[in-house]
């Protein structure tokens, strides 16, 4: 299977139509192609779908279908989970028929505060900042609070993927931490205790690789081998922002997972998800 569930087009901050992704789908003969834009947030922001725009969005895939019958084309969002600030996954699944969600953090909600923290992006100084500014540059307190807010997410949202699971070391570099110290290695580990117990499908991406941001895959080694331990569920996602980032480091990552002792990738069939064999 050929698959990418994790696409983002100029609905949000993709850089390019829906229509270059399918074509280049087709080329790379895909199987399955699923759109995710960045859901609606309560705030001015120039990355993530504008609500009244969703019926539009879900009508122009629709419209894709029918000329491309053999390639499987499904429109998902990626959701953003803030305490207290964001709607619903449900909300979004329910309103607009949608085939299923990604939920991720890229929006960090310090407690007791409206501050957000967005640990994402290309500049690293909006990291650091924050962690100066909204956490007095303590990076544990940061750094668990990223993790608590994943927590509340995967216990109280109902969706599909959880989207490049430790981002959050993105913009580190081992500059303020490593994954190697037992506090963040407990993190992961409860982590990924809430995924299994939610039967979540947890997301190889590549994209930090391929943009240059980040040197490993999210998520990293140490939570990969709990995820083959626990054979918890997997896809490989790119997260591309252009048609020809669709396929980019798709194959690596496959390879890599077979190493860690991941066997097992899945797809959708018949409004479900199922499991095909990589090896």
């Amino acid at each position: 299977m050929k698959t990418n569930y994790h696409t983002h087009c100029t609905y949000c901050d993709g850089k390019e139509p829906i229509e270059h992704f399918v074509n280049k789908a087709l080329e790379l003969g895909y199987d399955q192609l699923g759109f995710s834009s960045h859901a609606p947030v309560p705030f001015e922001n120039d990355f993530g779908i504008r609500e009244e725009q969703i019926p539009e969005y879900t009508k122009e895939i629709d419209g894709f279908k029918a000329q491309c019958p053999s390639l499987q084309l499904f429109y998902g969002l990626e959701c953003d989970f803030i305490p207290d600030m964001t709607k619903p996954f449900s909300f979004f699944k329910n309103q607009f028929g949608l085939d299923y969600i990604i939920g991720g953090v890229h929006l960090v909600r310090p407690e007791n505060s409206d501050d957000i923290w967005f640990i994402d992006g290309s500049k690293r100084e909006i990291y650091d900042n924050g962690l100066r500014d909204f956490f007095g540059g303590n990076v544990k307190k940061a750094v668990t609070r990223f993790w608590e807010q994943s927590f509340e997410m995967i216990e109280t949202e109902q969706f599909d993927i959880i989207a490049h699971f430790d981002k959050i070391k993105m913009h580190n570099q081992k500059r303020y931490f490593t994954e190697e110290e037992d506090w963040y290695k407990l993190l992961v580990d409860h982590c990924i205790e809430l995924i299994r117990r939610k039967q979540l499908i947890v997301e190889i991406n590549t994209r930090g690789i391929y943009k240059g941001r980040c040197p490993d895959y999210y998520p990293s080694d140490y939570a990969l081998a709990q995820i083959a331990k626990h054979r918890i569920p997997m896809v490989v996602s790119t997260d591309a922002h252009k048609s020809e980032e669709l396929a980019e480091g798709r194959d690596a990552a496959i390879e890599h997972l077979k190493s860690m002792g991941i066997k097992y990738l899945m797809y959708r069939k018949n409004d479900q998800w199922e499991e095909y064999a990589i090896v």
